[in-house]
């Protein structure tokens, strides 16, 4: 019976644990964040996302930043 108890005092504490919901909520706003900037990044640009990264990294090769 103790033992019975036990788990069951386990699972509601297991339940009542909140400790990685904080890194769930930070991994969400990252990618809300990420995903406004794509679509701002892409309407600034005037190209396609495909042409935008192309853009980025000729620049960072140095073949050219036009």
């Amino acid at each position: 019976m103790n033992a019975m108890l036990n788990t069951a005092s386990g699972i509601r504490s297991f339940l009542r644990d909140d400790e990685g919901a904080q890194v769930v909520e930070y991994a969400l706003i990252i990618a809300v964040v990420s995903i406004i900037l794509v679509v701002a990044l892409r309407n600034l640009t005037g190209t396609s996302f495909d042409g935008f990264i192309t853009r980025v990294a000729n620049c960072l090769t140095g073949t050219s930043c036009a």
